[in-house]
């Protein structure tokens, strides 16, 4: 009797997870279309919507560093219909760097999977005496705050992983701040600012036609697209790893049927040889993962990245 019982409990949640999907599944990216968020997003999107066998639809839900995109998932119905394409800013930046979210961090996602991981490269301008991580640290100690180094925005992942590189380097330099990555990257392939931390997506290109040095990549290990460029720890600064990834969440409440088989589906996708291919072409490292696992990378990112924010006291623009 025991035995039917607990088949009897676990019915429904089993025919809820068959009969997903059965309809189109929306992946808000709460990003501009183009970068890397949006583009690995799409590579494992397409995919899934083969296994599937239901449309899968990207809407880029831009602005206030992800927050607006990311609300509307946390307000969406709880039904798998409507999921959220999260990078590390999301989740374990935003809940230090704003005093307020219009949702409760801790409370309003339930992890998938992780997706990929986005190392970021350190990249110099041509008309910076340093070629190397060595030389650029001995450069910045002899000149506090002469060395400029651009971000994306004040407090994103590009930002603090400066801050990081600072800290472990024990160098000052100054904070040129912008409105995205590519006002960034342009300024410094002009030799307006010095350096610029990016993902390998964005600094590959213009590393290897020789506009730019790649000094480090921020990762444990050599990128295959940058086959050439040590990593920081390789470089002389370990525990200088940083970067951004990419994951996959739900609402709030969805049921743990539905997140399992999704988190299942993602593995497989980012497993096949072609998606694998894209996104190590990107610059991406491909790693999926359990709801549990991800859940644990986001509370280590937020305790590490939270205590930058609070020390430095960053406050969102």
């Amino acid at each position: 009797m025991s035995r039917l019982l607990a088949v009897l409990l676990l019915a429904p949640g089993v025919a809820l997870a068959q009969a997903w999907p059965a309809k189109a599944v929306t992946f808000v990216v709460p990003f501009a279309p183009g970068g890397g968020t949006d583009i690995s997003a799409r590579t494992v999107a397409a995919k899934l919507q083969q296994k599937w066998g239901q449309p899968i639809v990207i809407e880029n839900r831009g602005g206030a560093g992800g927050v607006i995109g990311s609300d509307v998932v946390a307000k969406a119905r709880p039904d798998g219909y409507t999921l959220l394409i999260a990078n590390v800013g999301i989740t374990s930046i935003n809940p230090a760097l704003y005093p307020k979210l219009p949702y409760d961090p801790d409370k309003a996602f339930a992890p998938i999977s992780l997706i990929c991981e986005l190392p970021f490269v350190l990249m110099a301008s041509p008309k910076l005496p340093a070629n190397s991580v060595k030389e650029l640290v001995a450069y910045a100690k002899a000149n506090p705050e002469k060395v400029t180094y651009a971000s994306s925005g004040q407090g994103g992942s590009p930002h603090l992983t400066a801050e990081l590189f600072q800290l472990l380097t024990g160098t000052k330099m100054t904070h040129v701040p912008y409105k995205g990555g590519g006002p960034a990257m342009t300024d410094l392939m002009a030799g307006h600012v010095d350096i610029l931390f990016a993902s390998v997506l964005e600094g590959s290109g213009n590393i290897r036609s020789g506009k730019l040095k790649g000094l480090a990549v921020t990762h444990a290990k050599r990128n295959v697209a940058l086959p050439d460029v040590p990593t920081i720890a390789e470089a002389g600064v370990p525990g200088g790893e940083s970067g951004s990834w990419i994951a996959l969440l739900a609402p709030a409440g969805t049921a743990p049927s539905i997140i399992q088989r999704i988190s299942r589906d993602v593995e497989e996708a980012v497993s096949a040889a072609e998606v694998r291919e894209k996104l190590i072409a990107q610059g991406a490292v491909p790693q999926a993962s359990t709801p549990k696992e991800l859940q644990a990378l986001i509370d280590k990112d937020l305790a590490r990245y939270g205590k930058i924010i609070r020390d430095k006291g960053l406050r969102a623009e």
